[in-house]
């Protein structure tokens, strides 16, 4: 219904709110093929070892849709059980359908994370990858694993903090 309607969900503040147990903490998917645009979320705070992952993104090709300008600042996070932040457009069907999902301009700006496996999970398409992600100022502490980032173009890590090692950098795969 979403492609019929064509009406995006749009200017979604998310501020103050304590998240513990679930899927993700902020998620915006998945049937996703209207679009989203215009999200923000603030001071929040996190934290569950039943608490998959912090920012999430669920569509496919099935889906589709765009999710667009999507902010988070300040935001408080315990211990997940995946990651800081999970983009999979693999998500259920895949890369099984016709509408390729589009991700851009994400930005995570001073958010700390205790514990979890991975800081960044972001696996776009070849031929639709993530684009424009960016994370400015952050620590994540108790990363297990290394980032899995496939199908991603202009992953910018600024002043990043994960498990000491500051990172600054640009990341395409």
């Amino acid at each position: 219904d979403g492609r019929r309607v064509n009406v995006a969900v749009e200017n979604i503040v998310i501020r103050d709110c304590e998240m513990k147990d679930g899927h993700g903490g902020v998620v915006v998917g998945s049937e996703i093929s209207g679009g989203a645009r215009h999200i923000y979320a603030e001071r929040c705070r996190m934290d569950s070892p039943r608490l998959d992952r912090a920012l999430r993104f669920k569509t496919n090709s099935v889906r589709g849709g765009v999710i667009e300008h999507v902010y988070m600042r300040d935001v408080t996070v315990g211990q997940v059980a995946e990651s800081v932040m999970t983009a999979d457009f693999y998500y259920e069907e895949g890369d099984s359908g016709p509408y390729p999902p589009v991700l851009r301009d994400v930005e995570m700006r001073r958010v700390t994370s205790r514990q979890s496996k991975y800081a960044f999970l972001l696996r776009g398409y070849p031929h639709a990858p993530i684009t424009d992600v960016r994370a400015i100022d952050c620590t994540f502490a108790g990363v297990a694993q290394p980032d899995v980032v496939e199908g991603v173009r202009g992953l910018s890590l600024q002043n990043v903090r994960i498990n000491g090692r500051v990172r600054n950098e640009q990341i395409s795969r």
